[in-house]
């Protein structure tokens, strides 16, 4: 909903936030596939004030009132389990489809590359929960789509989608047309 973050820094982050972070999101061209460009978080995840930094600046993201943040597998549960801590609220794992050892409820979405399929489990969301969906990346919106409907199947209502980056000029925010989308950073 709205406008893409300005600049490169979610509004109200500390200024140099974005200078500090945005080295650290290294650009891995043809993976998975030849033509898509992956963003690896993972020299982000090992420095330790960066990391504090940025779960920090996430949780600082989510709207007033947050009870649950969905982290979608597998950077998203790094990110989200850490920034429910930060924020006060409980973690939902939204999974790749046929990790989870309960009832599941299940959503098949598009990537830019072919189809896949997240699940939660069917009594992970208590019904009128107000949920954060939260990933490392927002590109297309394919994923984050499908966990905003899973949340809302298991009963509780999106309050926001938060993102560590945003990939501009994919559609991500289109997907998520309506929804609040807050990004830390914009790629």
């Amino acid at each position: 909903m709205g406008e893409p973050p300005a600049a490169v820094l979610a509004e109200g982050a500390a200024g140099g936030t974005a200078d500090r972070l945005l080295p650290l999101l290294t650009a891995v061209p043809d993976h998975p596939v030849p033509g898509v460009v992956f963003r690896d978080i993972t020299p982000l995840l090992g420095d330790p004030g960066a990391l504090r930094e940025a779960v920090g600046a996430l949780a600082g993201l989510l709207p007033a009132g947050t009870d649950l943040v969905a982290g979608v597998e597998a950077r998203g549960f790094v990110l989200g389990a850490a920034v429910a801590v930060a924020a006060g609220a409980g973690f939902v794992p939204v999974r790749k489809s046929g990790r989870l050892p309960r009832e599941v409820l299940v959503e098949s979405y598009e990537l830019e590359y072919g189809s896949a399929a997240v699940e939660v489990h069917a009594d992970a969301v208590p019904a009128g929960s107000r949920v954060v969906v939260l990933d490392d990346v927002l590109a297309t919106g394919g994923t984050a789509s499908a966990a905003c409907r899973l949340v809302e199947r298991a009963g509780g209502e999106v309050a926001a989608v938060v993102v560590l980056a945003e990939i501009g000029g994919l559609g991500g925010r289109d997907a998520l047309a309506g929804r609040r989308v807050e990004a830390l950073l914009t790629l």
